[in-house]
């Protein structure tokens, strides 16, 4: 059932993203032939007014097909000359397939009474409007779900013990479900957020709890120095609910060799939930310094894809789709904030200044603008192909992370 949820995610983001390209197209007077989810071939499709609505069957997005993308096919041609070849980028983003009368097809001029119309022949403005629509959209919506997100932020209430290693010192001492009080001395249980004035410290207070009780207990070090299997020199005190009776018990960490770091040989989870109430004002603060982080970390790992322990952190369709399908599985909560990023990321990505992004179409039509005349698109096409590589290298790289990640 998840799976079906992160489908219906992954098509929702895809149809306001092309929705967004569709409505400012329509708004400023373009002709719009195709709006398809999915890419062809064709699954199925229904003609309204001068726009064919359809499904494609390679689940890996969408497109919109507005009339006149390319500028050559506004120009006359010489009846001698033989048909133009139709380029890469043209037959990439045109999509046809069983045009009609009346529909352009790469490679040929648009009838006389389509060129009016057509992208290539609205003003620059129009043109940024149109195509900046669908990233805007995206990016606005991720606003949106991060708002909902931090407006009603649940907080755990306490940690709880989930997992015991066996043939660990945490193996018979402790057990799941024991509700943990304190670690040497300090409190494990949460404070009363609604009592928090500060809203960074409010929706961080389970994270910084988890953070103390961690540096408690990998503070006991073995007393010869750091061997796999060595027990700590001090035991950890940690006082339990078990049961409804409260028991004091004294455990020794070992140093793991493989992680690097003194355990217990147990894992904790959150449990009990309160609510973490924002104002408006402070959810809008926070979701937009969370979009900032996202967008500044993208944007580093990006700049720095050349360097091996950046190149891990890049993400494809199969993690972005893992991620989503596991938030489902934790709560609504998290389920919304990974839609969010990941609306936000597909909003970012598209607007890096090469073709086929959306960037792309910008950045040639401010080329347009500044020089005074339309660029010739055959070196448009000459130039796309630095984008069409980064656009495969991201997809490579992407999925070949992903695939480590779930297979490791």
């Amino acid at each position: 059932m998840t799976w079906v949820l992160v489908v219906a995610g992954f098509a929702a983001l895809i149809m306001l993203h092309e929705g967004g390209h569709f409505v400012v197209a329509k708004l400023t007077g373009m002709r719009v032939e195709r709006f398809f989810l999915f890419f062809p071939p064709k699954l199925f499709s229904i003609k309204r007014g001068e726009t064919e609505y359809g499904v494609g069957m390679i689940p890996l997005g969408g497109f919109v097909k507005i009339t006149g993308m390319n500028p050559e096919e506004l120009e006359p041609r010489d009846p001698s000359e033989g048909p133009r070849e139709a380029g890469v980028l043209e037959r990439i983003e045109s999509v046809n397939q069983e045009a009609g009368p009346g529909v352009s097809r790469p490679g040929e001029p648009l009838p006389s009474e389509l060129l009016e119309r057509a992208y290539y022949n609205q003003p620059v403005w129009k043109r940024i409007a149109v195509i900046a629509a669908g990233p805007v959209v995206n990016i606005v919506l991720a606003f949106i779900l991060l708002l909902l997100v931090y407006l009603s932020l649940p907080v755990p209430r306490g940690i709880e013990v989930d997992k015991v290693q066996a043939d660990t010192p945490a193996a018979n001492v402790l057990r799941p479900g024991d509700r943990i009080l304190a670690v040497d001395g300090a409190r494990a249980t949460m404070p009363d957020v609604s009592k928090i004035e500060d809203v960074n410290r409010r929706i961080d207070v389970a994270d910084d709890k988890f953070t103390h009780i961690t540096h408690l207990i990998r503070r006991h070090h073995c007393a010869g120095g750091r061997s796999p299997g060595c027990l700590s020199e001090t035991p950890v005190t940690v006082v339990v609910d078990r049961n409804g009776q409260r028991r004091t018990l004294h455990l020794h960490t070992y140093y793991d060799g493989s992680n690097h770091r003194y355990r217990l040989g147990v894992e904790f989870k959150a449990v009990g939930s309160q609510t973490a109430d924002q104002s408006p004002a402070e959810a809008a603060k926070l979701a937009a310094d969370k979009m900032w982080f996202v967008t500044s970390r993208t944007l580093s790992v990006i700049g720095r894809i050349f360097e091996p322990a950046q190149r891990k952190q890049i993400s494809g369709v199969v993690g972005g789709s893992q991620a989503l399908n596991q938030a489902i599985g934790f709560n609504i909560h998290e389920a919304i904030f990974v839609l969010a990023v990941i609306s936000l990321s597909l909003g970012l990505i598209n607007l890096f200044p090469f073709l086929p992004l959306d960037g792309g179409h910008i950045f040639w039509s401010l080329v347009e603008k500044i020089r005074g005349r339309r660029v010739p698109f055959s070196v448009i096409e000459r130039a796309s192909a630095v984008g069409f590589l980064l656009v495969i290298m991201l997809f490579v790289i992407g999925l070949t992370n992903d695939i480590g990640r779930l297979t490791s």
